[in-house]
């Protein structure tokens, strides 16, 4: 076997798991606050959804996909883009997505789906956002997130996951909870209630559970916090080290760097990580022995997952595996 073989080619098996992608996605419903959320991502590894639905001015969903057409179709190539439309049983769902979708589909990153009901109705919408995206001159398929706000989209969560073209399910908590008609309080939507009540738990294990084993990656709900940085970053570690979420939303331009703080890896998991792959692939991808513990390909799958979550999060990476790995990337 050849010593410099990469990863991605040696741990076969390995390409189940769930894409690389950037840890925090920020929505900004005005053209200001959008093109403001982009420009910072010249400073920090997060992506930017321009919002027509929730964020956005009610009454004007047809100037608001136009211009979020516009807007994205002429953003440069280099962050990640993307936009949250109305949800498929709203009236504006199909001019949101010819708008906009059909303005910028050849730069859109990705497409957010509100409210699906289940995996019929987001089957159908799946396929409406591909043709028109196919009829704007997009030659590859659009990335779908679908949005799960309430009972009946939880207990279809595995259908979901398990649908073409998706690749993050996200957690809309706010919705979810009010969709219980008061059964659960308010102050479950905040900390500590929304990592402690039985039924937010059960939904948020079950999103992720979910989503990972259909290699999607699990997204984490807002948290309302806008002037306590600590506070962002403590949900934010919470839901990526207690509940497995691989990707939280911000709110407001302070909550991103809290959020891929605290979601990228320790520099002693990376560092661990580094040395473990690096000295695999000098043995071609046998058996090791590091650090007084036995290693192989099952373990260096998860390091390999770690160090690429590592480099989508903007971590610092020895120079060594930066070079080895992430020089000419493979795949």
């Amino acid at each position: 076997m050849d010593p410099k073989l990469h990863p991605r080619q040696a741990l076969y098996g390995a390409g189940t798991s769930t894409p690389a992608l950037p840890a925090c996605e920020h929505y900004a419903g005005t053209e200001a606050r959008i093109a403001k959320a982009i420009a910072l991502q010249a400073t920090l590894p997060f992506d930017v959804t321009a919002d027509c639905e929730d964020g956005a001015p009610a009454g004007r969903e047809r100037e608001q996909a136009a211009m979020v057409g516009a807007l994205l179709a002429a953003t440069p190539a280099g962050g990640r883009v993307g936009a949250r439309l109305h949800d498929p049983a709203h009236p504006a769902w199909r001019d949101d997505v010819e708008r906009a979708v059909g303005a910028a589909a050849r730069r859109l990153d990705y497409l957010t789906i509100p409210k699906v009901a289940d995996a019929e109705q987001a089957r159908r919408a799946i396929a409406f956002v591909q043709h028109v995206a196919r009829e704007a001159g997009r030659s590859t398929p659009l990335p779908v997130h679908l949005l799960i706000e309430s009972q009946r989209a939880l207990c279809a969560v595995w259908a979901l996951a398990a649908l073409q073209h998706v690749e993050v399910l996200d957690f809309g908590i706010m919705d979810w909870i009010s969709d219980h008609g008061g059964a659960i309080g308010a102050e479950a939507m905040r900390s500590p209630g929304q990592f402690e009540h039985r039924l937010v738990v059960r939904a948020k294990t079950e999103i992720v559970a979910a989503a990972l084993a259909h290699g999607v990656v699990p997204a984490h709900n807002v948290c309302t916090v806008l002037d306590d940085a600590d506070a962002v970053r403590a949900d934010a570690r919470r839901a990526r080290h207690e509940f497995g979420f691989q990707r939280m939303w911000s709110i407001h331009p302070a909550q991103i760097a809290p959020i891929v703080d605290a979601m990228r890896p320790t520099a002693d998991a990376v560092d661990t990580a580094a040395a473990i792959l690096l000295a695999a692939q000098a043995a071609d991808w046998g058996p090791i022995r590091h650090a007084g513990s036995l290693h192989d390909r099952a373990s260096y799958r998860y390091h390999w997952g770690l160090l690429e979550r590592a480099a989508a999060t903007g971590a610092p990476l020895p120079d060594a595996a930066r070079t080895a790995f992430f020089g000419a990337r493979i795949g």
